[in-house]
């Protein structure tokens, strides 16, 4: 394996923001290398120098969304697993925790997102645990429904 072609290693924290309802909060990107290879995903991103999963996931949510929320706003990690994928043409081995945040739901703001991310990601949605059963569309995790089940 050539420098360039080495796997990026990364420390993620991902946020499972639920309204009252119980419905997930995902955006819809795309791989900017394949750009027909569209997916829902989970609020959240690697962690910056310094930062701890909880400060990346407060981060992430104001970046992501514009819903300002403190620490102490998250449950968890509820889950933490490792997972591999491209993105752009290199290759992620990304350690992620979930957390759980609960808020009312709310009118998403993308005008944040920094400018790879306002490159890949489109859209804003929320699903319930029967409509992520339902579609036929690409999410991740691909065992989000689950996971929602057990954190109620």
């Amino acid at each position: 394996m050539t420098e360039a072609a080495a796997e990026i290693d990364r420390r993620a924290a991902r946020v499972l923001l639920l309204d009252p309802s119980g419905r997930v909060l995902l955006l819809r990107g795309c791989d900017p290398a394949r750009p027909e290879h569209q997916y829902w995903f989970t609020v959240g991103g690697g962690l910056e120098p310094g930062e701890t999963l909880a400060d990346a996931a407060v981060r992430e949510v104001y970046e992501e969304t514009g819903l300002r929320i403190a620490p102490g706003d998250l449950a968890g990690p509820v889950r933490t697993d490792r997972v591999e994928f491209p993105f752009d043409g290199r290759w992620y081995s990304q350690e992620q925790s979930f957390f759980v945040v609960r808020a009312e739901a709310f009118t998403v703001d993308l005008s944040r997102l920094v400018d790879y991310e306002a490159d890949s990601v489109d859209e804003a949605r929320w699903w319930s645990v029967g409509d992520l059963d339902a579609t036929g569309e690409r999410f991740y995790p691909a065992d989000l429904a689950t996971l929602l089940r057990e954190v109620g």
